[in-house]
């Protein structure tokens, strides 16, 4: 179960869903961010954002997933939204968000992460470049991290150095956004900047491979340890 909300950034209404365990807590809290998918459908009509707040919350997590493309009418095609992305307003989103979940009773602000699949692997590295605050993020799969988007905005990839939390990052060996190259690319902008990471490549599996909505790009296997190596490395970093 999850109750929604909604925050106003820049005078638009942004709705987010929240997934709580139980117990007072405090509780460690994680930002979700969501994957491209969403964009057309909305939070509530994917199964596969909906069971990450679940797998979440039974875990011990407070979850926050937040409707990040509500800059744009609902039917708006999902390839004007992504090209139309910028990176300014996201991170107003993010500041939103943030305010939210650290102000919560039942959240210990000292123990939030950050993580996201696919567009939304993209925009936690964008997180983490500009909250010193967060204590861990994952990125699985995130695409087009070494570009900029919108006017102006610098590739998140050259701000690594102000990422200030440890980060994992889960990737298929078969995918091209991002690549292998990629991924490689990303793996050193961490190491010159000094950011504790580990990361994990899947042979057999390529973008999207968590999604089990996706029958083509799905992988079970590659899928379940990828879900623990999450839960090890936030456990570790936040729990």
């Amino acid at each position: 179960m999850y109750s929604t909300h909604d925050l106003t950034v820049n005078g638009s209404a942004m709705p987010i869903f929240v997934f709580e365990p139980e117990g007072d807590g405090p509780h460690p809290g994680m930002v979700v961010c969501q994957h491209l998918p969403v964009a057309h459908a909305g939070i509530e009509k994917d199964p596969f954002t909906i069971d990450i707040g679940e797998k979440l919350a039974a875990a011990g997590y407070v979850a926050v997933i937040p409707f990040m493309f509500h800059w744009w009418p609902p039917e708006d095609d999902v390839a004007d939204k992504r090209d139309a992305w910028r990176d300014d307003w996201n991170v107003a989103d993010l500041e939103a968000i943030w305010d939210f979940i650290s102000g919560k009773d039942n959240v210990d602000t000292a123990r939030i992460g950050i993580m996201g699949h696919c567009w939304g692997g993209r925009v936690t590295w964008v997180g983490a470049c500009h909250n010193p605050n967060y204590a861990a993020a994952a990125v699985f799969y995130g695409g087009r991290i070494k570009l900029g988007l919108g006017p102006d905005a610098t590739p998140p990839i050259d701000m690594a150095d102000r990422i200030n939390c440890p980060m994992l990052g889960i990737f298929g060996n078969d995918d091209q956004n991002p690549s292998p190259e990629d991924v490689k690319d990303l793996d050193a902008a961490l190491n010159a900047a000094n950011v504790p990471h580990e990361f994990h490549g899947y042979d057999g599996a390529g973008h999207g491979f968590q999604d089990f909505v996706n029958e083509e790009r799905f992988r079970k296997e590659q899928t379940e340890d990828a879900w623990n190596k999450l839960f090890d490395f936030m456990d570790r970093h936040l729990k």
